[in-house]
């Protein structure tokens, strides 16, 4: 697959990066050198130009890309960027916005006939993860499939856990109300074999259905606490979102320094919130505006620094849920391993989302796990394909691969080692870096 990337910024970069690995034949486009200098070592192109000069994208190749992606800071331009891309020969085009407006379903046909089949606004999938975070508060990640049928979950365990020690080969994880289909310990990602057990501080990835959900949180040794009062830091499009999205059931408490944007942001929100001129970094301003009776706690601010330093004040001060926005995508693994609570990557969200776009019709969804550097694939079992041929256990995965559990007739179920797959099957896989694309032979 032909692609090309208007915009080196940090959507743009991880972007190429990420489809880089996947073997797609990428160019990233950008008017500034600069933002191009350091990335001669990765296996894509580089093109300085503007994505708006239709002699530029012709010399680019836009005339036969199969994807043209413009993901620059400037909705005009990327909107503008795709209309003339669409009409030199570009078979797809995706925008980033940053007007909700242009999301709404009424709309997609209007943007359609202007030649933008795509539009992702990064801010507005940030802050549903958040928002799921704060409902499924005692989990790190929540991902659902099909409607709910299944769902993939991450939680730090501890000591307490009864899963804690157990060896795989035991016999204990027989049965049918959930899967680990891995483990993250000290930044390392490992698919359990009969050898392996969950030690204490392990972040444990599950497949399991909703029913069955409390039973992993007992396993994991977890506690389900209600959520009322939450502090967030930063007055940006994320905070917006997250207060325009949650339920009303929730207090929310906006610290942001900047006095200008406070007033920019108070004329948007609901009258419950209440904003505070104040930096969340101070530890003063904390304990004045009560840190200690609050439930959770939300940076996302533009700093990745800041974010991380107020959530460790925060957890100091025994808040019970953490949700940091980490745009720097290095800070990840270090994050983890101070035990920071939920990380928000916008890029890697959006990259994500983009990511499925380019991918075969038979992968029904993928999503982008950053503190694993993995992926939760649902990819469609075709009729004569090598998965259904045989049980799971005699089929030779791929390396680094591991399916958690299948969605046939719209109803969930939990694979092990018997299951045999049928055409028509959802399956649901977990892959660690660069072994996506290995499904193709399977499926």
């Amino acid at each position: 697959m032909k692609i090309i990337i208007a915009g080196a910024g940090n959507v743009g970069r991880h972007l190429a990066k990420l489809l880089a690995r996947e073997k797609a034949n990428i160019t990233l486009m950008d008017e500034d050198p600069s933002r191009l200098s350091d990335l001669e070592f990765f296996d894509f192109m580089t093109f300085e130009g503007s994505p708006t000069s239709i002699y530029d994208l012709q010399e680019a190749g836009v005339t036969n890309v199969d994807l043209f992606v413009a993901v620059t800071p400037n909705e005009s331009v990327n909107m503008t960027a795709c209309m003339i891309a669409n009409n030199l020969g570009a078979k797809k085009t995706l925008a980033r916005i940053n007007n909700y407006e242009y999301l709404l379903p009424k709309n997609s046909e209007f943007f359609a006939k202007l030649g933008v089949n795509h539009l992702i606004y990064p801010e507005v999938l940030a802050a549903q993860a958040v928002v799921d975070s704060l409902q499924k508060n005692w989990m790190r990640q929540y991902l659902s499939f099909k409607q709910g049928e299944l769902v993939m979950l991450s939680v730090k365990v501890r000591s307490n856990a009864e899963i804690v020690n157990k060896k795989f080969i035991s016999g204990y994880f027989n049965h049918q109300k959930y899967r680990v289909v891995a483990i993250n310990r000290n930044t390392k990602t490992i698919i359990p074999s009969g050898a392996d057990e969950i030690l204490a501080n392990d972040t444990v990835y599950f497949i399991a259905s909703k029913e069955n959900l409390d039973f992993v949180r007992l396993q994991a040794g977890k506690e389900d606490f209600k959520i009322k009062n939450v502090m967030i830091m930063g007055a940006t499009r994320i905070a917006q979102k997250v207060v325009q999205t949650i339920s009303h059931d929730f207090s929310i408490k906006i610290l942001e320094k900047s006095h200008e944007a406070c007033l920019a942001l108070s004329d948007k929100l609901r009258d419950n919130t209440l904003i505070i001129n104040a930096d969340g970094r101070d530890v003063e301003t904390l304990k004045e505006e009560d840190i200690m009776s609050m439930d959770a706690f939300v940076a996302v601010t533009e700093s990745s620094e800041a974010n991380i330093l107020a959530c460790m004040v925060a957890k100091g001060f025994g808040v019970k849920k953490i949700i940091a926005a980490i745009e720097n995508v290095d800070y990840i693994a270090l994050s983890e391993q101070i035990d920071i609570g939920s990380l928000i990557n916008k890029k890697v969200i959006a990259a994500g989302y983009i990511h499925q776009i380019t991918l075969d019709s038979d992968v029904l969804d993928v999503r982008t796990l950053p503190a694993a550097d993995a992926e939760i694939v649902e990819l469609m079992a075709n009729n004569g394909s090598k998965i259904t041929k045989k049980q799971v256990k005699n089929i030779h995965l791929p390396e680094n691969v591991n399916i958690g559990g299948i969605i046939r007739n719209g109803q969930g179920m939990i694979v092990n080692g018997d299951t045999q797959i049928q055409p028509g099957d959802h399956v649901i896989v977990f892959c660690k870096a660069n072994a996506t694309r290995k499904l193709d032979a399977l499926f």
